[in-house]
């Protein structure tokens, strides 16, 4: 099955994401996403789409220009994630053919990215939501809009989200912090996993 789990490496070195890639993949999550912010990040970007790019949707998260989702595209990712809603950001990303996912966060922001384009909505950070907020944005929101509560997020409170009625989640610390080894980061994964079916 293919679980809407976003695994967010901030921080991994292209030296270190194959073997945290690989713990992540057998756990059995098949999104992962390398913010540009992480030293040499479209290395990384590269090696992941090299390696997982046909069994797993790789790509970048804080996505800030048009300039960047070019780049993405140009070393093999096919997803872009970003903080913000920007709209030349979603639309040059919909333009190549990759999968966009923007942070919002209001209602205006949430209908903005999806009126140019996106194909689900990052609430970020959705510590500041809370699941009750998220509930009475779906009530407007158009039916199948899939949503993603990143910021703040772990195995202990999926299933309040779910009840909320999330799609997915972003996972960013609870998965990998700079400097974790792949053995740290399989236990964290499988341990994310089992709540996330659970829920």
């Amino acid at each position: 099955m293919s679980r809407e789990i976003i695994a967010i490496l901030r921080g991994v070195t292209p030296g270190e994401i194959l073997p945290i890639a690989q713990a992540i993949r057998a756990a059995g999550i098949d999104k992962i996403e390398v913010p540009l912010n992480s030293p040499n990040a479209f290395d990384s970007i590269e090696k992941l789409a090299v390696a997982y790019g046909k069994e797993a949707l790789v790509g970048a998260g804080t996505v800030l220009t048009a300039k960047d989702v070019q780049r993405v595209q140009n070393v093999g990712g096919a997803m872009v994630v970003s903080p913000d809603c920007n709209v030349e950001v979603i639309t040059k990303t919909k333009a190549l053919g990759m999968q966009s996912y923007p942070g919002v966060l209001t209602p205006t922001e949430a209908f903005m990215a999806l009126q140019a384009g996106a194909d689900g909505l990052k609430f970020f950070p959705a510590s500041l939501m809370g699941p009750l907020g998220l509930k009475a944005m779906l009530a407007v929101l158009p039916i199948g809009t899939k949503t993603y509560a990143v910021g703040g997020l772990g195995p202990n409170n999926f299933v309040d989200w779910f009840a909320a009625g999330v799609t997915g989640f972003g996972i960013g610390t609870a998965i990998y912090k700079p400097g974790d080894g792949a053995d740290m980061v399989a236990k964290r994964a499988a341990a994310i996993v089992v709540a996330y079916d659970a829920g």
